[in-house]
């Protein structure tokens, strides 16, 4: 079958630097969009689990990776070619500045010929920001960029000086006020989780409206043509297997991207909130995902058969994937920065120290004994335990984060994020029980 091309408007937004307003400008544009009836589609780049929440309750459907290193281009064409086909608009938030990082915001952009726009906080600037815009517009000429945003004006004057400083073949689409009112609550690791966020839905129609009054007239949505190549339907290697998954606020880092997979494969996936108390589920298998145990240690032992329940899933050779914040409630002890303990699971021996300075931060690329998957680590704790490394991940841009991958009987467990469609054979023989290096649980 030949390939065909589906055309959907679209933008890619970036900024010279995190902390510019990548965030809540994508949300404002996908809200406005959205509340008008239109079918928006948003992606963000690279690894994060905190800002996908915060836009798939601006556009209304989930919001899905794009990394050309955990995923692989045809991964990402794919992603993108289903949302052709479906949406009136797509929404691609980069990560960082647009040209940090090996791959970059720029490079995901020119894959797929996505028009760029940079948001520039222009909070104490003046005439320099139009250097720095046309230095981002010109630093990698083959990019397509569609103008600039000015975010955090002091005023309507400045927001004019600002746009006529501009050429014209790179327009001020729009400048938005300063308004600290409609900032986000952040913690360690980012933003606040969406779903801790009982007023998030009136924020984002704030910033919808915001963006609506700000937005320069005249200002219009490129089409992107993005070439559509039917995939090979996955194998159902988890065909009929149940697989229980741990979701809630201490559970909360999930890629959207993982759950297609392992339902594309057969497995029927089973939730629960060990915050609600809820039992653990009947299953083949479970996977541990990462997110906040940390500040929810009291009522996590608390729960009156959880650890009880993954032991004798344990015990009965059904493999568990626990990963970062899943691997930490499983440990004898988690202390927090102050030194005070909570009391874990005791299902994998060693102990965490929670700290104020983030510990680890990178893109990871580790071997299984079922073979290679990709994924990423960012967390603030340290770990001590007296299990083995059974293999140890690499930084693909050569930083110092290299984590260990632990195996515990039928438990896997590591502070890597892994990214399943880097691998679904890998996992599919992991959780369908086939785990190659299966170690002994000790006595």
């Amino acid at each position: 079958m030949s390939p065909s091309t589906h055309a959907c408007p679209a933008l890619f937004i970036s900024a010279p630097s995190s902390g510019s307003g990548k965030t809540s400008i994508t949300a404002a544009i996908a809200r406005s969009h959205a509340r008008r009836g239109e079918r928006v589609r948003v992606f963000k780049t690279g690894p994060d689990f905190l800002d996908p929440g915060i836009l798939a309750r601006a556009c209304g459907t989930p919001v899905y990776q794009l990394d050309l290193f955990m995923g692989g281009f045809e991964h990402c064409r794919s992603l993108l070619a289903q949302a052709a086909r479906e949406a009136d608009l797509i929404l691609v938030e980069g990560v960082m500045g647009l040209f940090d990082g090996d791959p970059s915001s720029a490079d995901l952009a020119a894959a797929f010929g996505l028009p760029v726009v940079c948001v520039i906080d222009a909070s104490a600037m003046a005439q320099t920001f139009a250097a720095l815009a046309t230095g981002l517009a010109n630093f990698r000429p083959t990019l397509r960029h569609a103008g600039v945003i000015a975010n955090r004006i002091g005023s309507v004057a400045h927001g004019r000086m600002l746009g006529e400083g501009l050429p014209d073949e790179l327009p001020l689409i729009a400048a938005l006020p300063r308004n600290p009112a409609l900032s986000l609550p952040e913690r360690h690791l980012g933003l606040v989780q969406a779903l801790e966020q009982p007023d998030l839905d009136v924020q984002l129609e704030a910033w919808a409206d915001a963006w609506d009054a700000a937005l320069r007239p005249g200002f219009a949505f490129t089409p992107v043509p993005i070439v559509d190549i039917a995939e090979p339907p996955l194998p159902a290697l988890l065909a009929g297997r149940r697989i229980a998954i741990a979701r809630d606020a201490a559970f909360g880092f999930i890629y959207p991207a993982n759950l297609d997979l392992l339902r594309a494969m057969g497995a029927q996936l089973h939730f629960f909130s060990p915050l609600r108390h809820e039992p653990l589920p009947t299953s083949d298998a479970v996977w541990l995902p990462g997110g906040y145990p940390e500040l929810h240690a009291a009522t996590l032992a608390a729960h009156p058969t959880l650890a009880a329940d993954l032991g004798a899933h344990l015990a009965a050779g059904k493999p568990v994937l626990a990963e970062c914040g899943g691997m930490l409630a499983l440990l004898d002890q988690l202390n927090e920065v102050d030194g005070t303990p909570h009391r874990m699971a005791g299902l994998m021996p060693g102990r965490a120290q929670l700290q104020s300075r983030l510990a680890a931060l990178g893109l990871q690329a580790i071997d299984w004994p079922e073979g290679p998957l990709r994924g990423h680590s960012f967390h603030f704790s340290t770990l001590d335990t007296p299990l083995p490394a059974l293999a140890t991940a690499t930084n693909p841009n050569g930083g110092r984060t290299a984590e260990a991958l632990y195996q515990h009987g039928g438990l896997r467990a590591s502070y890597v994020h892994h990214y399943f469609p880097s691998n679904p054979e890998a996992v599919a023989a992991f959780f369908s029980g086939r785990a190659t290096g299966q170690l002994p649980t000790p006595e």
